[in-house]
């Protein structure tokens, strides 16, 4: 193969990484799809108030691509958005883009060894080499309730956020009170003049620490490059190894790590609510970690403003005036913000990859996804997946699993152009040992506790998103390219 042909999906971190990363090995034939306008994945979508990353920026950013234009510790979305289009300037991708086209299908063909991609506007293209960078956290899920069509009010989900809409004034519903939850009800308690929190269980939250980075720090850095590097590494590094370690005190079964934790969280609130009822309306009865610790330091105060208030009561049904508890009491409201997360469990992208066996992964993947490291999946040739089954983090920066996913990516990309090789697929059965190894792992950590119920998992229990060692381990394992584990196309 002299100039392989290679398709990306998605313009987020990942895809946008795996460009840069192909051009520096010497892949020049690459384009970037994207259904989007713009460039930045999921922080180019979710535009709420208060969106904001819960990985402090050291940590978030590229290891490669570093950047001194962030206001604060833990970046806002729309930054992070910035950052994309800086780092896509800065290594000259921007011309493979193909911005606000949708890729609707991409199937193998055995005769010519290659992938061919239709897209919405018709038009058709082909590629040896298929990256999916479409990540886990772009579907928004609404909630399974009687009659949400039938409210009369403005509504929306956090992740498509309506900006024509003001609430100066208004009454408000946020039903849900996770991360994006807690990220936008306080900027809404600006504006709202009542606002109502739908909370089905409370969450775990610890302090965010959170501060502005001054400009004096910033220009400081900026008068010597070297220094600033040299700085910017060591946090890096620190924040890192403080991470990694957290894996085995919070996620796996080490009561004494898992106490700690729990102390925090509950000296937080202490901290911060007085009242001991309300303290218990906020206290999970799951063990910390189960599902996604929340780093917040402004939701607590928030609901006890006196224009705010937590409804515990199950919803029973959404009406034209508002929503209805079970307690028969309907609140009435003139905008609904559904904050209830994305579907990620069913991993049901919109687009159909078809395989060798004319099977689309999707119904490969029904009910329970599995992939080789996250990476590769037996049956689809040449096909990269960022950000897979088994690779999300409770613990660390999913930055830094990008980015030994596309390094190994691009290893594989170099076999099949110095080798001679046309196709690789990981076998099923390395494929199959490489599951049943992980959820045996998985076993002993708190998201296999039978009192967790979590998007980590699918309805039968099956931990299809996390992966269950810290991340130096998945480093180790991704190093290098097992061809054994292979099946090759020569």
């Amino acid at each position: 193969m002299s100039e392989l042909r290679i398709a990306i999906i998605g313009a987020g971190l990942g895809g946008i990484a795996a460009a840069i990363k192909l051009q520096e090995a010497g892949y020049k034939n690459v384009q970037i799809f994207d259904k989007n306008d713009r460039v930045g994945g999921t922080w180019a979508e979710n535009t709420y108030p208060g969106c904001q990353c819960d990985v402090p920026v050291s940590l978030y950013q590229f290891s490669f691509a570093q950047s001194l234009n962030w206001s604060r510790l833990f970046p806002y979305a729309s930054e992070i958005q910035a950052y994309t289009e800086e780092i896509i300037d800065r290594y000259g991708i921007r011309s493979q883009l193909r911005l606000n086209t949708t890729v609707t299908s991409a199937e193998w063909d055995e005769v010519n060894n290659n992938w061919l991609l239709k897209t919405s506007n018709g038009d058709e293209t082909t590629a040896e080499v298929l990256i999916g960078a479409l990540g886990q956290l772009n579907r928004p899920q609404f909630p399974d309730i009687n009659g949400r069509e039938a409210f009369e009010g403005a509504s929306m989900h956090s992740a498509r956020w309506d900006h024509s809409v003001s609430f100066k004034g208004k009454r408000v519903g946020v039903i849900g009170c996770a991360a994006s939850a807690v990220q936008l009800i306080p900027e809404l308690a600006k504006e709202a003049s009542l606002l109502k929190v739908f909370q089905r269980s409370p969450n775990w939250i610890v302090p965010r620490n959170d501060r502005p980075v001054p400009p004096e720090e910033i220009a400081l850095l900026m008068t010597d490059p070297e220094v600033a590097q040299n700085l910017g590494a060591a946090t890096r590094n620190l924040l890192y190894e403080n991470a990694d370690v957290f894996f085995w005190q919070a996620f796996s079964w080490t009561p004494e790590g898992r106490a700690a934790y729990t102390l925090q969280a509950k000296e937080h609130l202490n901290a911060q609510v007085a009242d001991e009822e309300f303290r218990g309306k906020l206290t999970p009865n799951y063990p910390i970690g189960c599902r996604r610790i929340l780093f917040c330091d402004d939701y607590y105060p928030c609901l006890q403003e006196n224009h705010v208030h937590l409804i515990t009561e199950s919803i029973k049904e959404i009406a034209p005036q508002g929503v209805v508890t079970n307690d028969s009491q309907t609140h009435e409201f003139d905008i609904l913000v559904y904050a209830t997360g994305f579907e990620t469990t069913s991993w049901n992208w919109s687009i159909d990859i078809v395989g060798q066996r004319k099977q689309t992964l999707s119904e490969v993947w029904s009910p329970t996804p599995r992939a080789y490291f996250g990476i590769t999946v037996a049956d689809f040739p040449n096909f990269f997946v960022l950000y897979g089954p088994n690779t999300n983090l409770g613990h660390n920066s999913i930055t830094f699993m990008l980015e030994r996913q596309i390094e190994y990516t691009v290893k594989a990309v170099d076999l099949l152009k110095n080798n001679g090789f046309k196709a690789l697929a990981p076998s099923q059965k390395a494929q199959d040992a490489f599951n049943e190894k992980i959820q045996k792992q998985l076993e002993k950590t708190v998201w296999a506790d039978p009192a967790c119920n979590s998007w980590y998992k699918n309805a039968d229990g099956f931990i299809t998103q996390n992966w269950s060692n810290h991340t130096r381990a998945y480093a180790a394992e991704v190093s290098e390219i097992l061809l054994d584990d292979y099946e090759l196309v020569t």
